[in-house]
């Protein structure tokens, strides 16, 4: 074997001997690597809070998860007062809101509770918009509405104003007075004065009894 072969199997063998050069660089190798990779994860985890510039990244709308709903509530509240000072409480179910620009709330299960002169009313529907710009109420089937001395009105899709406690019904109505019982195909309502207009063949039954 030449001199030249000879020297250079006599210094790999020395490089590769137990304990030798190899062993200490991959000793060396196995304690570094680990605590760079640890230092490079901590610098890319602070690295967004400690820079002084904006830091910008491109979002691909096609594969992100776009939220229908961005606010739902179970047993919802809502609280207020009309012209007059006089509070009102409105309560749901559940409530829906679309996003926080848009101030209608979808309501499930909804009553209200609203004083009046000669005292506290209640409002009942299973289901309604409510406008939180105009405090109004916009219900989607029957409602019902219940105050002191006997005052009632049951209809459908009405409009309640709850500033200025008026309702408009869109469809025929039922209801008693102090004077008797009325029906018609559609009413406009003053909640607090019990001031009743009838639209479309209006009846009204009086009661003598309680006229008196």
């Amino acid at each position: 074997m030449p001199d030249s072969a000879a020297q250079a199997l006599d210094a790999r063998q020395r490089w590769a001997r137990p304990g030798g050069p190899h062993d200490r660089v991959v000793a060396a190798a196995n304690w570094a690597l680990p605590v760079l990779i640890g230092v490079l994860s901590a610098f890319l985890v602070m690295a967004p809070l400690t820079t002084g510039g904006d830091v910008s990244f491109v979002l691909d709308k096609n594969k992100v998860e776009v939220a229908r709903e961005r606010m739902k509530i179970q047993a919802a509240r809502y609280r207020g007062a009309d012209g007059k000072g006089q509070p009102f409480e409105l309560t749901a179910g559940s409530a829906i809101q679309k996003s926080s620009a848009e101030p209608i709330v979808q309501l499930q299960q909804l009553a209200a509770n609203i004083r009046l002169n000669d005292g506290p009313a209640s409002l009942v529907a299973d289901r309604g918009r409510y406008n939180m710009d105009n405090e109004q109420v916009q219900v989607d089937g029957p409602i019902s509405f219940r105050a002191p001395d006997g005052y009632t009105l049951d209809t459908q899709d009405a409009l309640v104003d709850l500033k200025t406690r008026r309702m408009q019904s869109g469809k025929a109505v039922t209801g008693t007075v102090r004077q008797g019982t009325f029906s018609a195909d559609k009413l406009d309502a003053d909640l607090d004065s019990h001031t009743v207009t009838l639209i479309g063949n209006a009846r009204l039954h009086i009661s003598p009894r309680r006229t008196k």
